[in-house]
């Protein structure tokens, strides 16, 4: 039987723990873990962290990870979940028209998706927030309002086929709830 396939969501400037720690869960439970970008390339993930006495988040290098497949190649109906990272990499994904008709199919299809910090500008990008109740880093609360959402400061929030979580604080919390759906979703 073949395993299923779950879809990371990553471009340049991907949070690093945002991104490895679902990408190596998702593998411990079998599924097939595809990761997808703007291009199929070589994408340079970035640390994020609030040092002591700043307001704001200080940005450093970190890890490398390669892409599998281009979002203009993605088969969506191919994939029984998927996972939008954080980082600044959602603040120029969000416009490719192929991620936001791969992003709209998970909701129209109710599959299991999973969005953390800075990954919920795709998703109101996507127009597939309306009415629903959405976590997020605090910064961004603002995108979920003006999508229709509403923000909620609590580090897993599931509302339907959507678990988020505030930033990879919280992957411990979120990612066990998309682990489950992902369980029930596959199993049906």
């Amino acid at each position: 039987m073949a395993r299923a396939k779950v879809l990371i969501v990553i471009g340049d400037a991907a949070e690093a723990l945002d991104t490895l720690y679902p990408f190596f869960r998702l593998k411990e439970d079998d599924y097939e873990v595809v990761v997808a970008g703007p291009e199929k390339r070589l994408y340079h993930l970035v640390m994020h962290e609030i040092p002591p006495g700043w307001d704001i988040t200080r940005e450093g290098p970190s890890y490398h990870l390669a892409s599998d497949i281009a979002f203009r190649d993605v088969k969506p109906e191919e994939y029984a979940g998927i996972f939008i990272t954080g980082g600044r990499a959602p603040e120029y994904i969000r416009y490719d028209q192929h991620l936001m008709a791969i992003t709209r199919h998970f909701f129209e299809a109710n599959k299991p998706v999973a969005s953390v910090c800075h990954g919920v500008e795709i998703i109101a990008a996507a127009d597939v927030i309306r009415g629903k109740r959405v976590a997020t880093v605090a910064k961004c609360a603002m995108d979920v309002q003006f999508s229709g959402g509403t923000f909620v400061n609590e580090g897993c929030v599931r509302d339907g086929n959507l678990v988020s979580g505030r930033t990879w604080h919280d992957n411990h919390l979120f990612m066990r709830e998309f682990m489950k759906m992902l369980t029930e979703a596959t199993a049906a």
